[in-house]
C-alpha cells in the first residue's frame, strides 16, 4: 500500500559528514518548532525503532564489520530505513507532526553509492523501495571541509570510533563532494549550510530558511 501523508506534516532530513554538527542543529531546530506548539519528532538513521537499533549495532559495532561488503551495508541501512518510515515517520507525518531525521535516503546515495562506488541506479531503486513515497520536504546539508570533519572526530572524548567513523580522508572527501553534487542538482529540496560557522549562526540560518521554504 502506498504511504500517504497529511499535507501539514513535514519531514526535514539532516545530512553531512561525520562531525558536521547535525545533532546539535536538530535539537535547536526542534526547540524552535516546539515554541510554535507543533508536535516535533526527532529520529536517527540507522535506528529509531527497535529493529533499526539492532541493525545499527550490526552496521557500526559488529566485530566482523570490517569484512562487510558494500552491498550488504547498503541493504542493512535501507532495511532499517524501511522500518523507520513505516513504523515512525509516516504515522507522524500523517498526524501533522514535524519529523527531524538525522540522515535519510541521501546518506545511502552518498555513502554507499558514491563513497563505496556502488552503481547509482541500483542504489536509487533500493532507496525508492525502502521509503515508498515518503520524501523529505527539506534536506539540510551541514557542509564542513573534510579535514575539519576528521579533526572533530578525533576530538570526541567518548567511545572509540565506530566502523563508519574510522574511514579515511579519501572516503570522506568523496562523501562531502557527493552531498554538494546532490544539492546542486536539487536546489528546491536541499539547503547547504556552512558548518564552520558558529552554532548560533548555523541555527539562525537554518531556522530562517525553514520558515521561508516550509510556510
Amino acid at each position: 500500500m502506498p504511504l500517504k501523508h497529511k499535507t501539514s506534516g513535514k519531514l526535514i532530513s539532516f545530512e553531512g559528514s561525520e562531525g558536521s554538527g547535525k545533532s546539535t542543529q536538530i535539537a535547536r531546530l526542534a526547540a524552535h518548532f516546539q515554541k510554535t506548539q507543533r508536535e516535533v519528532l526527532t529520529t536517527r538513521e540507522p535506528g529509531g525503532t527497535e529493529i533499526g537499533e539492532q541493525i545499527r549495532n550490526i552496521i557500526v559495532h559488529n566485530s566482523k564489520g570490517d569484512e562487510m561488503c558494500a552491498e550488504t551495508e547498503l541493504l542493512l541501512f535501507t532495511a532499517a530505513r524501511a522500518q523507520l518510515v513505516r513504523e515512525v515517520i509516516a504515522p507522524a507525518i500523517m498526524r501533522g507532526a514535524i519529523v527531524l531525521s538525522d540522515r535519510f535516503l541521501d546518506s545511502s546515495t552518498v555513502y554507499q553509492g558514491i563513497g563505496r562506488n556502488l552503481a547509482a541506479d541500483p542504489v536509487a531503486q533500493i532507496n525508492r523501495f525502502a521509503v515508498g513515497n515518503v520524501m523529505p520536504d527539506l534536506t539540510v546539508v551541514i557542509d564542513v571541509p573534510t579535514e575539519v570533519s576528521l579533526a572533530r572526530l578525533k576530538q570526541r572524548a567518548s567511545d572509540l570510533p565506530d566502523r563508519m567513523e574510522r574511514e579515511n580522508l579519501e572516503f570522506y572527501t568523496k562523501v562531502r563532494e557527493g552531498y554538494l553534487v546532490l544539492a546542486r542538482g536539487m536546489p528546491e529540496r536541499f539547503l547547504v549550510v556552512d558548518g564552520t560557522k558558529s552554532a548560533d549562526a548555523i541555527e539562525k540560518k537554518i531556522w530562517t530558511e525553514v520558515q521561508a521554504r516550509l510556510k
